[in-house]
């Protein structure tokens, strides 16, 4: 699920959300933000594939996921900052709560690909040593 979530919003970026995309760029970022939102389309439509056909891999790719998620992070909390529209985000009150949606994210990405438990497994193994 977590995958073709990925794959969706990767090609949203590339595509016909492209431009919504873009008004969530912080500004003090030093970069084009379509050259930003082309970017981190292609890493998420990547990331979506990865997930998707490379199970093999899932624990770290969890963890990949989950920090991308957080590397996002800045572009939730510069639309709610400047108050930009964006996605029907268009008041204080639903900009937010999007940014609360955001942690979630990174906790669907450790718990659905099996990150969360080998890290705690792996935890309690030193423990026990």
């Amino acid at each position: 699920m977590l995958g073709l979530f990925l794959l969706v919003a990767g090609t949203g970026h590339l595509t016909v959300a492209r431009d919504a995309f873009q008004a969530q760029v912080p500004t003090w970022l030093p970069a084009d933000p379509d050259v930003v939102v082309v970017a981190s389309g292609v890493v998420e439509v990547l990331l979506g594939l990865s997930l998707l056909l490379l199970w093999r891999w899932r624990i770290p790719l969890g963890w990949v996921v989950a920090g991308f998620f957080v590397a996002v992070f800045p572009g939730n909390i510069s639309q709610f900052t400047t108050g930009t529209d964006s996605f029907g985000l268009d008041d204080d009150l639903s900009r937010g709560i999007r940014l609360l949606f955001q942690p979630l994210l990174v906790l669907w990405a450790l718990w659905s690909t099996g990150a969360w438990r080998a890290w705690r497994a792996g935890r309690a193994a030193a423990r026990r040593r």
